[in-house]
């Protein structure tokens, strides 16, 4: 280990060695969390707190960013961080009486979260399921686009238009880490409630742009577009933001309605587009750099669904 790594890694010790530092990476450990939720947790004050929660980030065992109003806090994945967070998470005893005391509290904010989020969806989901009353069963769209991308383990899988954060739920298992974004701060709320109901430690939401993901050029090895692209005034803008950040050897999996004649999903629903042709797709794809390798088409009602598959060669 060079100066340079050592001198990081001693800085990273020492933003840990500390109480309320290691309560914080273990709730962590549990998933992100807003200053707040960790405020009423830890049963200190605000700017006690965010002290610490700055030191822990500058040192590089945090992340943080902001969503609104809100600000998340997440374990660092990348660098000496993660490693020596990874390292601590295994040594910190599940029998301390601070932490079973934290993790009860990360419980119940949990549950009313949860719940919370809940209600929302349940005021939105009549309008929903009139949705896929008119398309063949969610489920079999699932398991489509499972069969498409072939049951593949990967790194790296990125959701785009997340919503409720089903498409995360159904490919976390082949996934090391799964992000989805959604530019609705309502509908991330409910995300983020499902994956926590679930455990799903593995995946994570923030709010984002399709046509601005902020991910690096060829970081992500598998990314969907479930029942997205009808709302976007330009997907092959999304379709070649997607292809920047694609892995080589990664593939794009975009499921969406066939040309339809439903009007009232654009007036009511806000879908911009009323379905897609198979070729229309294809030359956004082809245009970003990709090549298709599958295409299938599920018929169960008025509205058809296509799916794609694109890989980057």
């Amino acid at each position: 280990m060079g100066k340079h790594g050592m001198d990081e890694l001693l800085t990273a010790l020492r933003a840990v060695g500390e109480a309320t530092r290691l309560r914080i990476l273990a709730l962590l450990g549990r998933g992100e969390l807003t200053v707040g939720e960790l405020v009423h947790i830890l049963e200190q004050s605000q700017p006690r707190v965010s002290r610490h929660l700055k030191l822990m980030g500058e040192a590089g065992i945090l992340d943080r960013f902001q969503e609104g109003t809100q600000v998340f806090y997440r374990l660092a994945d990348v660098g000496v961080g993660a490693k020596l967070n990874d390292a601590l998470l295994t040594l910190v005893a599940d029998g301390d009486k601070a932490l079973y005391a934290d993790m009860k509290a990360l419980d119940a904010i949990r549950a009313e979260r949860f719940e919370r989020a809940q209600a929302y969806f349940r005021s939105h989901a009549e309008e929903w399921d009139q949705i896929r009353s008119l398309y063949v069963a969610e489920a079999e769209v699932e398991q489509a686009l499972q069969d498409v991308q072939g049951g593949k383990q990967v790194k790296r899988l990125l959701d785009v238009g997340t919503g409720t954060g089903r498409i995360l739920d159904v490919f976390a298992p082949l996934a090391d880490q799964a992000l989805g974004i959604d530019v609705s701060r309502d509908m991330l709320a409910v995300a983020r409630g499902n994956l926590a109901h679930k455990g799903l430690e593995n995946c994570q939401v923030r709010l984002g742009d399709m046509y601005d993901l902020g991910l690096a050029d060829g970081s992500q090895d598998l990314i969907i577009f479930h029942q997205v692209l009808h709302f976007a005034d330009d997907p092959a803008k999304a379709i070649r933001e997607a292809a920047r950040a694609l892995a080589s050897g990664g593939c794009i999996l975009i499921a969406d309605f066939a040309p339809h004649t439903e009007e009232y999903l654009r007036d009511e629903q806000a879908h911009r587009r009323l379905g897609f042709a198979d070729e229309e797709i294809t030359a956004m794809g082809e245009s970003a750099g990709l090549k298709r390798t599958d295409l299938r088409h599920l018929d169960g009602g008025k509205l058809r669904v296509t799916i794609w598959r694109f890989d980057k060669v």
